[in-house]
């Protein structure tokens, strides 16, 4: 039999969630069998473009969808699949607007189209959007997609999610999706006590309580509070120290409030990183106080690594594969999560390998279970 080579379409391949998602399936894809292209909407290289090349696929690079002229766009992909005439299956991670591509998609009587849900977006407030000018263009954006969302049943064969909450939320309470669960290598953070000295003594924090946290620097990961819970944190443990792993358009902003709080000393930001697994062995703690998620894969890395994790409960409790997530409201204070994160100073890390294989979030069984699907597609 041939290789089967699937279309999957994002914004770009740097290192976020439903990216680091699709790679660990790709990883592990029997390449024999079905091989990944990726369609990106971004010109400019990304972090997993090299690795993508290497593994066999290839990339073609679009212009950005214009929700408000989306002509020109439409253009550019009918282009696209007249030259791309073998693709059967479609599979867009572009959320309320994979409707774009599906709708081209259909026209080209490609028999397998694929949306799929990676977010769940909490209601937008007035008073929300109007506290800020991150937030109100974090707003603005949320309301377009809110639009969007009402014509994502009209071009897709197929529903896929993260989660139960981010499939509800895209597609609504009546329609059936596939749960393609964020899987992730549990071997590569098996807690390495050789990776924790290196790693700890690299970065000067032998005997540090170490917090840690991944995420792009923009509105939903919600940094701000994060600096606030760390202060107060510092005030009690002077030991305490944090790591920012990731980028974005808020990092000014970011590096504003570090200094504003006095936190110079005590927060490193270490930009976008390939070495995350080896990073998680330096950490004690992950907070991850986010306005909203779909079901996020570095809450599944974080229990993997054993480490005691503080999370927002506007998070799906799906996520919840071990004793070592605690969930907390947005609407409690800085202080409050201070308070419940102290608790866990001095407590050890815990080997939670078959807690996350139990709980189906293992790549391996994952990435069959992927595989079949998409044959059985093309059989049908």
């Amino acid at each position: 039999m041939a290789v089967v080579r699937i279309l999957q379409v994002f914004t770009i391949m740097n290192r976020g969630g439903a990216e680091s998602m699709i790679m660990n399936y790709y990883r592990q894809l029997d390449k024999s069998k079905i091989q990944f292209d990726f369609l990106v909407h971004r010109q400019e290289k990304a972090a997993f473009d090299d690795e993508i090349e290497l593994m066999g696929g290839r990339i073609y690079r679009m212009n950005p969808i214009n929700p408000l002229n989306s002509g020109p766009y439409y253009n550019q992909l009918r282009t696209f699949f007249k030259e791309h005439q073998g693709y059967q299956i479609v599979h867009s991670h572009l959320n309320t607007f994979s409707s774009f591509v599906l709708k081209v998609a259909k026209e080209f009587n490609i028999p397998c189209r694929i949306a799929h849900a990676h977010i769940a977006i909490e209601d937008t407030s007035l008073s929300s959007m109007l506290s800020s000018k991150s937030n109100f263009i974090e707003g603005v954006k949320n309301l377009m997609k809110l639009r969007l969302k009402k014509h994502i049943h009209k071009h897709p064969t197929h529903y896929f999610s993260c989660g139960d909450k981010a499939g509800k939320w895209l597609f609504g309470e009546d329609t059936e999706f596939y749960t393609m669960n964020n899987a992730i290598d549990t071997d590569s953070f098996l807690i390495n006590k050789e990776v924790r000295d290196k790693y700890r003594s690299e970065f000067n924090v032998e005997s540090n309580w170490v917090f840690g946290h991944i995420g792009r620097f923009n509105t939903q990961k919600n940094h701000l509070f994060l600096l606030q819970i760390f202060s107060e944190v510092v005030k009690l443990k002077e030991d305490a120290r944090l790591f920012l792993i990731g980028d974005g358009n808020l990092r000014s902003e970011i590096e504003a409030e570090i200094n504003r709080l006095g936190l110079t000393n005590c927060v490193t930001l270490l930009g976008v990183r390939s070495d995350v697994p080896d990073l998680f062995q330096m950490f004690d703690v992950f907070v991850f106080p986010s306005l909203y998620e779909g079901l996020p894969v570095t809450l599944i890395e974080a229990q993997a690594a054993g480490l005691k994790i503080f999370a927002s409960d506007t998070i799906t409790n799906e996520v919840l594969l071990t004793d070592d997530i605690n969930f907390i409201s947005l609407n409690k204070s800085a202080e409050h999560w201070t308070q419940e994160i102290i608790k866990s100073y001095g407590i050890n890390k815990s080997d939670n390998k078959d807690k996350i294989v139990d709980g189906n979030y293992d790549i391996v069984s994952n990435t069959r279970a992927i595989e079949q699907f998409y044959l059985q597609q093309l059989n049908a």
